[in-house]
């Protein structure tokens, strides 16, 4: 049985424990539990698992060559004795505190262990939030294990149990336990390794036994009430964000360094160092736990159960991928990876508010839509195809009617969906593909004269003479491929996309929003996905072609659609005559 199959049938153990501990909060009127921050928690759980179909390989496949070209000592049968076992296990869990001690102390390794810290709960869904990056360096502390001749089999199976066993101490209903606490890792002690108060942090690293701590100075005994979360709070219930902000912000700092040694140095610093010269210009303000503050964006009931029921189906979609990953080829887990990270991204857009109800369908009908396609599921395919775009006018219509908003902007951008979703129902269908072309091109006139709104035609001339020319460099790609009819039509639908991209562009120099830049780059990603599109129809065929034709293709028409009506109350009611000039020209927002 696999890792993930275990952790499968470990799961309604999990949430049997976290239901008694809710129950048993209830009971003590000190619940600690909240549906966004547990379901945040679990989400990325769920993220972290799925992703360890991929990485696992690169930690095991590395561990495995060490332990077969390297090791000093090969005798299995000492290793699968009960004491070699027993041994391994305390080995695992000697190498496990220098990496979580490094999760601490360099912000390389704390970039990927922030994850775990982030909730400002601290429960056992906080068990279950787990980064999906900490294998791609953590591998290197278990190297000695390799070396010592440790078989892969006993390797990964005390991990796991390294592992399952910290899963219990993350709660606030289990008090001090005499001298369990002093030989092993213990609510107690656990509890101040999550704290963010001055004498807390960072203490308390073991996994199973705290006296690591003891031997290496690390260890503190609970006493004031403890405050959880980061001293850098994440305020966000993105599961994609959670596991790159510290990413982000170290690249940042490190642009931004002058001196080449500090732009090393803030990767391996320990985590909140800034060179002085990137601190200077861009300061932060120091912590102060008295102004801790939690996350809690408000939310509608409706709305909630909302994001719980999808939580719920997208749960068990990742138990179906788990319980089938190691059977699964690559490129076919790489497909419901995506699916499931679009999922778990829109349920915590909306439980932000970020995102409507009809928004988060959207996504998961894209994205449905993309792996149905990939997958070669042809019945559901066209199911999820048509309701993507579906969703897509529904969503328009329904962002317009909150904003109060219609007129001429409004209409263009519903007639480009709506020819969209013509395109897409004759290119699902064998023999339909000039028909679908003559759609798409259709569509993407009505999107040109969407961005002409209020703007002079293609304001960035360099930006024409490079969709053009891009263009160009296409239909020459294509052209041998093409027959006498193809050649003409492809010809005119190059022209048509280059233009509207061009359009779009133009229109994000002009204006510099972030909603006109979104529009813009989603024009770029259709140009993209028609240009994959014709290399593997008439070029040459690549790997999951489909599915990257059809993920570009939706990203497109999301980012178009989404940023393109939040404009439309200003394309509806200002005059242009009532805007700055720019260029000559009258200024409109998108």
């Amino acid at each position: 049985m696999s890792p993930s199959q275990i952790i499968v049938l470990a799961t309604p153990v999990f949430f049997g424990l976290i239901a008694i501990e809710l129950a048993v909060g209830y009971k003590r009127q000190r619940n600690t539990y909240r549906l966004n921050d547990a379901m945040n928690s679990i989400g990325l759980g769920m993220l972290s698992q799925v992703s360890a179909v991929f990485t696992r390989l690169f930690r095991v496949t590395i561990y495995a060559w060490i332990y077969s070209l390297v090791a000093l000592w090969h005798n299995e049968s000492f290793w699968l004795s009960w004491y070699g076992w027993l041994l391994a296990l305390v080995f695992y869990d000697f190498c496990y505190y220098w990496l979580h001690r490094a999760g601490h102390e360099s912000a390389l390794f704390w970039a990927a262990h922030v994850v775990h810290h982030q909730s400002q709960d601290y429960n056992l869904s906080t068990a279950l939030r787990q980064t999906s990056s900490g294998a791609l360096f953590g591998w290197i502390f278990y190297v000695p294990m390799a070396l010592a001749g440790v078989p892969p089999l006993v390797f990964g199976v005390v991990a796991l149990v390294d592992l399952l066993y910290q899963f219990w101490v993350h709660t606030e209903h289990v008090g001090k336990l005499g001298w369990f606490d002093r030989w092993f890792c213990s609510p107690s002690n656990h509890r101040v390794h999550h704290a963010v108060n001055d004498g807390y942090l960072d203490r308390n690293y073991g996994g199973v036994l705290i006296i690591w701590d003891r031997l290496f100075g690390s260890f503190k005994e609970e006493g004031e009430q403890c405050v959880y979360g980061t001293r850098s709070p994440l305020n966000s219930w993105d599961p994609l964000w959670s596991n790159g902000e510290v990413y982000w912000a170290l690249a940042k700092d490190s642009w931004h360094a002058r001196s080449w040694k500090d732009k090393l140095l803030v990767w391996f610093k320990p985590p909140g160092w800034r060179p002085a010269d990137v601190a200077a210009r861009f300061p932060k303000d120091p912590f102060d736990i008295n102004k801790v503050e939690r996350f809690h964006p408000p939310v509608e009931k409706s709305v909630a159960w909302f994001g719980a029921v999808q939580f719920a189906l997208v749960l068990g979609g990742v138990a179906a991928f788990l319980w089938n990953a190691d059977t699964m080829p690559l490129s076919q887990s790489s497909v419901w990876l995506a699916v499931l990270t679009a999922s778990l991204w829109a349920i915590g857009g909306v439980m932000q508010g970020r995102l409507t109800v009809m928004e988060v369908l959207l996504v998961e009908a894209c994205a449905l839509a993309a792996a149905t396609g990939a997958e070669n599921l042809v019945e559901l395919h066209r199911v999820f195809k048509p309701l993507a775009m579906l969703l897509a006018v529904a969503c328009v219509n329904e962002r317009l009617q909150m904003l109060k908003s219609g007129g001429r902007f409004a209409w263009l951008l519903v007639a480009g969906l709506v020819f969209s979703l013509i395109g897409d129902c004759f290119l699902m269908f064998p023999g339909y593909f000039i028909p679908g072309l003559v759609a798409f091109l259709t569509a993407h006139m009505f999107y040109i004269a969407l961005f002409r709104q209020g703007m002079p035609w293609f304001p960035s001339k360099r930006a024409l003479a490079i969709t053009l020319g891009f263009g160009a460099a296409m239909y020459a790609f294509l052209y041998n491929g093409l027959n006498p009819v193809l050649k003409i039509a492809v010809a005119a639908y190059v022209i048509v996309i280059a233009l509207m991209a061009a359009q779009a562009i133009g229109r994000a120099t002009v204006l510099r929003d972030k909603q006109s830049v979104a529009v813009a780059i989603g024009a770029c990603f259709f140009m993209l996905s028609d240009s994959l599109l014709a290399t593997n129809r008439f070029a040459m065929q690549f790997p999951m072609a489909q599915f990257f034709v059809l993920a570009t293709y939706y990203v497109a028409q999301v980012l178009i659609a989404s940023n393109s009506s939040l404009g439309a109350v200003v394309a509806g009611s200002v005059k242009a005559s009532n805007l700055a000039p720019v260029g000559g020209q009258s200024r409109q927002l998108m």
